[in-house]
């Protein structure tokens, strides 16, 4: 069964070989999340982690009991943060079914969301994430086209199929409308 180990080790060896142009400026984090029939992947930032004030303490003690002042270069050390990238892939992916060529053209995709400055401390390059086939060209250029096409054809043949075996739709019982009878008289 595939974990979130095998995930790190994807996004290492796309990111070496097929974004070694995008600086990591901050951390990221791939995981496997909930099943779902729409979302392959997803990438958000986490939460702020403030450096802890452990590390740059405003008063310490000089020798004889003494307690001084500490400076710190840039006071601002203590208090700016920085957000954690996460990225999230479909927990039907740990199916050993799945190929891993869909898993790598998922974490592909977010990574071009990274590099475009979506849920990342880059710029922002364009106003909306999938603007006028960005991905898609993005993916062309960095020579994974071939792995984006196969993705679209095996989702086509297979993704339906698939996800209705490992994910049964829930039947749900249709709820009657209440009819409210008024008697004239």
């Amino acid at each position: 069964m595939r974990d979130d180990n095998f995930l790190q080790g994807r996004l290492d060896f796309l990111w070496d070989r097929y974004f070694a142009d995008v600086g990591q400026t901050n951390d990221v984090v791939i995981k496997f999340g909930r099943k779902t029939r729409s979302r392959l992947g997803s990438i958000k930032q986490g939460q702020t982690q403030k450096i802890s004030n452990s590390k740059f303490p405003l008063l310490c003690s000089a020798p004889g009991g003494q307690v001084i002042s500490n400076k710190i270069p840039n006071q601002n050390d203590r208090d700016r943060g920085h957000r954690t990238t996460i990225i999230t892939i479909n927990g039907l992916f740990k199916e050993p079914s799945i190929p891993e060529f869909l898993i790598d053209s998922v974490i592909a995709h977010e990574m071009v969301h990274y590099a475009h400055g979506f849920a990342s401390p880059h710029e922002k390059k364009y106003d909306t994430p999938h603007a006028g086939g960005v991905i898609k060209k993005e993916m062309q250029e960095r020579g994974l086209e071939d792995l984006y096409l196969l993705q679209k054809k095996w989702l086509k043949e297979n993704w339906r199929e698939f996800a209705d075996k490992h994910l049964p739709r829930k039947v749900m019982a249709r709820k009657r409308r209440r009819r409210i009878h008024f008697v004239l008289r």
